[in-house]
């Protein structure tokens, strides 16, 4: 059992909602499952939406009350601007195992990029034009992929994203400070201090009207990053989780053009 203080019980309960699926059933065409080992004894599950080999690919970490499967229904929607799609689970979703823990968030994502090559080789893939991209929770893991490996990705790209985690918490009713948090604890999820250092070119998407985290976080992003190619979309009268459908036309167009050689 985790000691690590973002692993307290309190916090694990209200900031993961992991459901499980079952891989190899899928409506969508192209689709490879797997699972890319991440610790002893720990396997995170990845559904990849194959369009073309030679596609640019999204490497997505989605938010907290979804799993990889979930995605059958839009990864078409990217198949229609030309992308792959790779989705991949968090411990205790979908066909991972172990249960979730905050503390691993980002090394287990480290993992993931370090296997990329295996599961590129497997999907007959021959290094693609990479972007990562990460909505809600998803984004402290992108972030922090396009931090750590600057050189690996072309783009990174946050939907509905996080400014700093102390205003999820408090957001989901967790007072930071009576879990005894301090800020070495809290520091690898604070994405606008860590955009700080990234180059990478940025697309931010948030809605206006989000519930859950206010399109100041996403704002605070697109100002935190030092890239002069970044770009943010703001969806008029899109929440946290109607975005996509309120605003799909603009969604779409604005990461073709993000994506676009």
């Amino acid at each position: 059992m985790s000691v690590h203080p973002l692993d307290h019980p309190t916090i694990t309960a209200r900031l993961f909602h992991p459901r499980k699926a079952q891989a190899g059933k899928s409506h969508v065409p192209g689709v490879i499952d797997g699972t890319i080992p991440v610790d002893e004894g720990i396997a995170l599950g990845y559904r990849f939406y194959l369009h073309q080999a030679q596609s640019p690919l999204i490497l997505y970490f989605h938010g907290n009350g979804e799993v990889a499967r979930d995605y059958d229904r839009t990864a078409p929607l990217f198949f229609d601007i030309g992308v792959s799609l790779m989705v991949v689970d968090y411990r205790g979703y979908g066909w991972s195992t172990g249960s979730p823990l905050a503390s691993k968030l980002l090394s287990d994502a480290e993992a993931v990029v370090l296997a990329l090559p295996t599961v590129f080789a497997s999907a007959g893939v021959t290094d693609p034009r990479l972007f990562v991209m990460g909505r809600s929770l998803g984004s402290a893991p992108a972030v922090h992929l396009a931090s750590t490996f600057p050189n690996r990705f072309l783009g990174l790209i946050i939907e509905s994203g996080f400014a700093d985690m102390p205003s999820v918490m408090r957001v989901l009713g967790i007072q930071p400070d009576r879990l005894a948090l301090s800020d070495q604890h809290l520091a690898p999820v604070r994405n606008e201090n860590k955009l700080r250092t990234v180059h990478v070119p940025l697309l931010v998407i948030h809605g206006e009207d989000d519930e859950l985290l206010p399109v100041d976080h996403g704002q605070r992003l697109y100002d935190a990053s030092p890239t002069l190619n970044k770009t943010i979309l703001r969806i008029p009268h899109a929440g946290h989780n109607d975005l996509m459908m309120v605003g799909m036309q603009s969604y779409f167009r604005a990461i073709a053009a993000f994506i676009a050689p």
